[in-house]
């Protein structure tokens, strides 16, 4: 489908381009022309086509078209849990109240829930999602339907899934659908036992991957490490050669700066995830730390049991705000830095490496942020205005893939949304009995 978006504000995501006036065009899944609009003459000798007939053409009036929000760390099924588990430390919220609930999931019960979290993720103008849970398979299912990029990964542990799993979902999911990707991954240390850790860190070397998991998310899992294996979890698993060919790690509270120089060197990323790690009191991560080291910085929302919403938004001012705090710094973390965070870092994360940015050729998952709206006026700084005072209700359309999947408040998915919301209150009306 050939589609123009016109009269429209840009930003690229692009090192060193500010926003501009001009056009953004769509092919089919990617994007053919992100410019101006004056050197269309020129774009239309070198693409060797005379005109293009527009299937749709949209006036953006004057809206600002960007990439969309990478979601770098999310349990999209746990939607069964928002506003369910709360008030708890992570160790009794996991123990005493997620794991054993998460006990009675079916397969079919974490397709519905994540179309529930799909939809709240297309209100937030959320694009891409890194998905850590239960089920692959019925996920990856729900996604493809509901057409939601997705990157999945493994939570392998000692109590379910496992490294033959782990390989399974690695050769099936791959390659299986354009919005699909699957990278090995684990649970956390704690939940591993070294043996199983070994088995992971081989099988990573064999297929050249990189790994991902939770890491250094409290105090208290640093302290268990230590006690266990007499190092950091970072330390830890860095001798175990986990990180060879890269990866990334979730949360990363209680980093040490030894253990951030080990990543950086081995291309590791850190998903950090505010709002989580302020709810359940795990601390505030050292962002300005991991910036100041060169590692590649991405946000999450991490699960809507935890956070409890899936907003991108309030992620990325609780970056900038909770370490400005830390340090006690009005200046530490830039909106800018922010918004790379949450577009550009969070697709290198992601290894999605054509959707980072809008430029040609690149994927068309784009999204139209509504200036028209009290709390992003006056246009004195975009970015900024996005970071700082931006909200859902800015979201005005998401693409993926070149498909338009929310409109206006509208969603244009094959599923009604009254029905995903029946199903999941009779899913969790059924699993508290």
């Amino acid at each position: 489908m050939n589609i123009r978006f016109y009269n429209a504000l840009i930003l690229t995501m692009e090192e060193g381009v500010p926003v501009f006036d001009g056009e953004v065009w769509v092919r089919d899944e990617k994007l053919l022309y992100v410019g101006s609009g004056k050197d269309k003459d020129d774009f239309f000798r070198e693409f060797a086509e005379p005109c293009i007939i527009w299937d749709e053409e949209i006036d953006c009036r004057g809206n600002l078209l960007m990439p969309g929000f990478k979601n770098a760390h999310t349990h999209s099924g746990m939607t069964l849990l928002r506003s369910y588990a709360d008030d708890l430390p992570l160790h009794a919220w996991l123990n005493e109240q997620v794991f054993p609930i998460e006990a009675k999931l079916s397969k079919e019960d974490i397709y519905h829930l994540t179309k529930l979290a799909i939809l709240e993720y297309l209100t937030s103008g959320i694009t891409s999602i890194f998905e850590m849970y239960l089920t692959p398979e019925s996920i990856a299912e729900a996604c493809t339907e509901m057409g939601m990029r997705c990157v999945q990964t493994g939570g392998v542990n000692n109590f379910s899934q496992s490294v033959e799993l782990l390989e399974k979902w690695y050769e099936e999911l791959n390659g299986k659908h354009p919005l699909l990707s699957f990278l090995p991954g684990f649970h956390a240390e704690y939940t591993c036992s070294k043996e199983l850790l070994k088995k992971i860190a081989a099988f990573a070397k064999e297929k050249k991957a990189p790994v991902y998991t939770h890491l250094s998310e409290t105090e208290a899992e640093v302290a268990g490490c230590k006690e266990r294996y007499g190092m950091t979890p970072g330390m830890f698993l860095d001798s175990l050669g986990m990180f060879e060919y890269g990866g990334g790690v979730y949360h990363g509270v209680w980093l040490t700066l030894e253990e951030m120089k080990i990543f950086k060197q081995k291309g590791v990323s850190v998903i950090t995830n505010p709002g989580s790690n302020m709810k359940l009191a795990s601390g505030i991560a050292p962002v300005e730390s991991f910036l100041e080291e060169g590692l590649n910085v991405a946000v999450g929302t991490d699960g809507p049991a935890s956070n409890n919403c899936l907003d991108m938004f309030r992620e990325m001012f609780l970056v900038t705000g909770l370490a400005k705090l830390k340090r006690m710094d009005a200046s530490a973390i830039d909106a800018l830095e922010v918004l790379k965070m949450a577009t550009v870092n969070g697709a290198k994360a992601m290894m999605l490496e054509d959707n980072g940015t809008l430029a040609r050729d690149k994927l068309a998952d784009m999204i139209m942020i509504d200036l028209h709206m009290p709390n992003m006026q006056p246009l004195n700084n975009i970015a900024k205005n996005i970071v700082y005072s931006g909200s859902k209700q800015n979201v005005k359309m998401t693409m993926i893939h070149g498909k338009i999947l929310y409109l206006d408040g509208k969603f244009c998915v094959p599923d009604k949304p009254e029905d995903i919301y029946r199903k999941a209150n009779e899913i969790i009306n059924r699993l508290k009995q």
